[in-house]
């Protein structure tokens, strides 16, 4: 969701990417970038639905991962 509008951004041409460090087993988080205010989030496995999070959401929660 973007935190300005409120509004589900359209995600139909959304540039997904994997992480440096994945295994290449196919079981990956993916993000996509270019979305003011939210970071879109999918299961590599399964393209479909994505969670969007706040960005603040997703700086803490990939904070407490290097921890």
């Amino acid at each position: 969701m973007n935190s300005e509008s409120g509004q589900v951004p359209d995600l139909s041409h959304a540039a997904w990417r994997k992480p440096r460090r994945s295994a290449g087993n196919g079981e990956c988080v993916e993000v996509a970038d270019g979305f003011p205010g939210a970071v879109p989030v999918r299961d590599s496995k399964n393209p479909g639905p994505a969670l969007i999070l706040p960005a603040s959401t997703w700086t803490t929660f990939v904070d407490h991962l290097k921890h």
